[in-house]
């Protein structure tokens, strides 16, 4: 597959690595605070979708590489 074509998967992992930052900024700062119980539902959901995001992506590219290295 081209790089072209991997595009998607690059800024899908992007997103989820920046979802996950976001939820634990949320997790950690005084907005936790502010927004109540709402703020660990925000926050976690934030770290859940991140991880969706990125974790399928890096597995589905660490095989391609994977079939780059044994092709030689």
């Amino acid at each position: 597959m081209s790089a072209s074509k991997l595009w998607p998967l690059h800024l899908l992992i992007v997103s989820g690595l920046a979802l996950i930052v976001i939820g634990h900024t949320i997790l950690t700062t005084q907005w936790l605070h502010e927004l109540g119980p709402k703020g660990l539902v925000v926050g976690a959901s934030c770290i859940a979708l991140g991880l969706t995001c990125s974790l399928p992506t890096k597995i589905y590219l660490t095989i391609l590489l994977m079939r780059r290295e044994h092709k030689g």
